[in-house]
Order: C-alpha cells, then structure tokens, then sequence
C-alpha cells in the first residue's frame, strides 16, 4: 500500500521524467531535427561507431525505420557509411558532426543543472552520479525486456 509520502515522491519523479522527455524533444526540434534523430547521435557520440543493425536496437527501430534515420543523418552531415575494418562485408555507422547550434540550445540546461549539483556538497553528489548510473543501467534492461 502507498503512502501518501511515497505516492509524492512517484509524482515529483514522474514530473522530472516527462520534464527531461519534453526537454529532448525541445532540443531536437530547435536544431532541426527529431527527437529520435538527435537520440541516435547522442548514442553513437556516447559508444562510437556501430552496425546499422545494433544502432537499431539501441534506438528501438526496426530495419526500415533505422535506415531511413541513418539516410538522414548522413544527409544533414552527421554521419557516414563505412565499411568495417574487420568486415567489409559490413557496413558501420560513424558520427563525423554534431548540429551546430546544439551546445548553444542546451546550454543554459547543463548551466542550471550544474548550478543545482553544484550546490551539492561533495558526498552527496557522489550519492547522486551513482543513481544516474545504476539508473540509466535499470532503464536500459527494462527497455530490453520491454521489447
């Protein structure tokens, strides 16, 4: 049974998830892409080149879907088809740029979050890069199991 105190806490968590959501799409949109375009870059910029195939399953897509996101990416200047050095059979998905703008759209963002970690003292903030990890973890089984 939920406790007033506990259902609280779901809502303010739930108000932070839709904000960060809402936010992403904000900034996609501000440079001119969608959201799950801007997501696939932030992807590949975070664990680098991949087969179309796994940047597909990262982004949830099926095979349609990711070529059309890769077509255009590679048109906007943000990727490249390569062959893999180990493979060239296969083709890998490589960033070579990010939108120009996008550092200036989410700047004031990082500035503010910053601002609000920074306020933590130091233990603290340990407590809560450690959430964002385990959490980001959690989100990602859970987005595998889902489907």
């Amino acid at each position: 049974m939920s406790t007033p105190e506990v259902s609280k806490e779901r809502e303010i968590f739930r108000r932070y998830e839709s904000a960060v959501v809402l936010h992403a799409q904000a900034g996609a949109k501000a440079v001119g892409l969608g959201a799950t375009d801007l997501y696939a870059l932030n992807i590949l910029e975070l664990n680098g080149s991949m087969t179309p195939g796994e940047l597909g399953t990262r982004t949830g897509l099926t095979t349609g879907p990711t070529t059309r996101l890769i077509d255009r990416l590679e048109a906007g200047g943000y990727v490249r088809r390569a062959s893999d050095p180990g493979d060239r059979r296969k083709v890998i998905v490589e960033p070579v740029g990010k939108p120009a703008d996008l550092d200036k759209v989410l700047a004031p963002v990082r500035r503010a979050i910053g601002e609000i970690v920074g306020g933590y003292p130091a233990d603290q903030r340990a407590v809560l890069f450690d959430y964002f990890e385990r959490a980001a973890a959690a989100y990602r089984r859970a987005a595998e199991e889902i489907g």
